[in-house]
Order: structure tokens, then sequence, then C-alpha cells
């Protein structure tokens, strides 16, 4: 089979490129609107790419044979508002994809974008967008797939979607890999000072690492998240919402770490509450339950938790509380794989680093035993990206760039895939 030309929509830090000028395909066209990743994409391609996708004319398009797009993911991401189409930024780029389908008719598709993309309103933006690219002439099939299912230690689900004008009858997906992931793999020898911890951070990591080191070894770990702002805490949430309570009724109560409900004013009051309780609404029936299964969890250990926390109580309320993700019977921090989240401070397993976010720096994940971030470099390797020559500059800019690449080693695997059954289709030919 000859070589084939594609084109690399929205190409950010050009996971697509990566993939498959990896299986020895070549790009004919690449589109970002951020000029600094062009730039990049430029130094590292050696092809400079066009700018917004909608200023290119369709009867510019030059010929191709694979069609890659990983189209903005922010209107239909949970993270996000969910305005899906009717997002006034990039809630039309879906369109744009299928007008370039139309237009040029390359054989195939490969497109990425996040898993609730199917489910988006109530599943009617997935039903459009693969109604109109079959009536494009393609059919297709979907599949969420994530790195750390194909030996790359990340967790990442992404919905990649094929289509093939010829037919999918003799396409199959990647099988997931055997082999167990483990984020060493992806770990320069050392980390730079960049990369280091504050030691706020570390301290407070100290502080729940002897809360794990006291918890009873003859005990299950709590499977569901730990609000520490409980402990202690009595005051009323199950029938009524906690400001919806007279403050003289409140004042008899304890609040956030068990602290006494002492305010003069609404405001003072309000803030003896753990944020999550500042409401005059009544609290969800979820949320309700894991305030009781924490206030459980807190009498039933209360000889070593009540030493034990006031340690807790000089950090900003995210840092109060802990998701214990490991398997097995792990019972320090030092071995894990931590993020720091607003819902708080999230341990895992080394098996695999949580998918990289795009909107915060905050968040880039945290090899406990070094006491550090992961680096950019680092990151890169964890998307596939690890022949990248030049990265962006910057801590928000590389987070930006790596939370919304592209995995090119899921791309590649799938490509690969594709190419296979592009093989059939020639020979059919």
């Amino acid at each position: 089979m000859n070589q084939l030309r594609f084109v690399d929509l929205f190409a950010g830090l050009g996971g697509f490129h990566v993939a498959l000028e990896r299986l020895g395909h070549r790009c004919v066209l690449a589109s970002e609107i951020d000029p600094e990743l062009r730039r990049l994409y430029s130094l590292n391609f050696g092809l400079e790419p066009e700018g917004d996708i909608r200023s290119i004319p369709l009867i510019d398009i030059p010929p191709h044979d694979i069609l890659c797009a990983g189209f903005p993911c922010q209107p239909f991401s949970k993270a996000g508002k969910q305005a899906g189409l009717a997002c006034g930024k990039d809630g039309d780029l879906a369109s744009v994809v299928i007008d370039w389908a139309r237009a040029a008719r390359p054989r195939y598709l490969l497109l990425e974008n996040v898993p609730n993309l199917l489910r988006h309103d109530g599943g009617r933006t997935w039903r459009w967008l693969s109604q109109e690219l079959r009536h494009a002439g393609y059919s297709l099939d979907a599949k969420i797939l994530s790195p750390h299912e194909h030996g790359v230690p990340q967790i990442r689900e992404r919905l990649i979607i094929v289509g093939a004008r010829d037919g999918l009858d003799h396409f199959s997906w990647p099988a997931p890999s055997s082999r167990p992931t483990d984020v060493r793999s992806v770990l320069d020898v050392s980390g730079t000072a960049e990369t280091r911890l504050a030691p706020r951070v570390i301290e407070a990591l100290e502080v729940w690492d002897a809360f794990l080191e006291r918890y009873p070894k003859h005990h299950r770990k709590p499977w569901f998240p730990i609000w520490a702002a409980e402990f202690g805490a009595t005051y009323p949430f199950s029938t009524t919402a906690p400001l919806a309570i007279p403050a003289a009724t409140l004042r008899q109560f304890r609040g956030s770490l068990g602290e006494p409900i002492d305010g003069t004013s609404d405001e003072a009051i309000a803030a003896k509450l753990p944020p999550y309780a500042r409401t005059a609404r009544a609290i969800p029936a979820w949320k309700a339950r894991f305030l009781q299964l924490n206030r459980d969890l807190y009498e039933q250990n209360r000889t070593w938790i009540d030493p034990w926390l006031p340690k807790l109580r000089t950090y900003d309320h995210s840092f109060q509380k802990f998701e214990w993700n490991f398997d097995g019977n792990a019972r320090s921090l030092w071995g894990a794989i931590i993020q720091l989240r607003g819902s708080g401070i999230r341990a895992r397993s080394p098996n695999a680093a949580p998918a990289l976010v795009a909107a915060t720096s905050s968040q880039i994940p945290i090899i406990a035993w070094e006491r550090r971030y992961l680096s950019a470099r680092e990151r890169a390797r964890l998307q596939g990206l690890s022949e990248l020559g030049h990265l962006p500059a910057g801590q928000g800019a590389v987070t930006r760039a790596l939370g919304n690449a592209v995995n090119a080693k899921v791309i590649e695997l799938v490509g690969r895939q594709l190419l296979a059954l592009a093989r059939i289709h020639s020979a059919a030919a």
C-alpha cells in the first residue's frame, strides 16, 4: 500500500501527526488556531499549520486519504457547561468537520473527543453527528479507549470515532494489552527544581499519611471520600438545610472539624460550617449519605482521630478532603500517585497516572515517593509524545497543551487497524 496523505485538524501539539507519521504516512495540511502551538508544530514537524479552520475555503482543501480531527471537547465535557452545539465559541466546529468530509471526501475519518459526547443532550448530539457523517457517505464505529489499556500508564478515557467510505466490515479495534503499566516507566532519573512540592503541600501530605498510619489495620479502608470537616460535626442536615435553621438553634451544634458554631452574624455562623453545608437549600441525598458515613467513621475511630485532627485545622478546605483510591492494603501516601483537586487530595496506585487536565496546573500528578510533580517531558510521554523536540514554555502553557493533546499511542494503535482495512480495500479495488 502506498503512503497515505492525512490532514491534522485542531492539531494542537500534533498527536495525530506523531501517530500517523510513525506508521509511515504524510501530513498535507494542519490547522491550529493558537499561534504559539502553530509555531511549535512548525518546529516539530517542518510544516506550518493554517490558522482558524473556519477561514480555510473548502475549495482549497488538498486531496487526502484520512481526515484526522480532535475537535474541541469543551462544549461536550462533563467538566464544562456542556453547551454542546450551542456553544458560541466552539460548538460549530463539529459542523466544520462534517463540511470538510463532504467537500473533500477522504476515504477515512479518524476523530477523537470526550466520552460524554455519546451522552450529551440525552444522546441527541451523537445521533446528529453520526447521522450527518453517514449521510456524507461514511460507515462509522466508535469506542471509548484509554492509554492504560494499551501499555501507557495514564487513565484517560476518550471516544475514538472511525469512518470509512468503503465500509468497516473488516475493521477491528486494537486489543487491550495484558501487560501491567507503571508510572515509573515514564519517569526521568530525577526531577527539576521547578517540579518540587512546596513545603506546605508536603506537610499536608504528611498529615494524611499519619491518618493512614493510625487507621486500624484490621478495618477495610473507606470506599467513600473522607471529609474530615465532618469529624466532630453535629449540625443538622438530614431533614433541614443547615442555613435554613434559625441562628439561635444552630449555635447549639458543632460545625466544621467539631468547632462550636459561635458566630454572632449570619456570615460568621456560615463560616463555621463546611463550604458544602453553607446552603439554605436541601442537601442532595448522595451528599447527605457521605456526610453521615464520615460522621459514623469518626464515631467508630474517635480515640485516635481526636489526637490527629488538630493537625488539619490550619489547612484549606480542599486539603481537608481525601480520596483513598488505592487497591489492596497500601497504607502509605509515599508510594502513591497523588492529585490535588478542588474535591480533595486523591491518592492512586502508581500503576497509572490520572488523566492530564488542561484547566489548571494545580492538578499535575505528584510522584509522592520523589516529593515532586511530573515534569513536562514526563507528561508528554504519558501522551505518547516522547519524540517532540519542542514543548510550550511555562507551566500554564504546557499544562493546557498536554491536557488538550490527543494521545498518540492510542491513535497509532487505532490507525494501524484502520490502515489494515485500507490494504483490504486497496486489494479489492
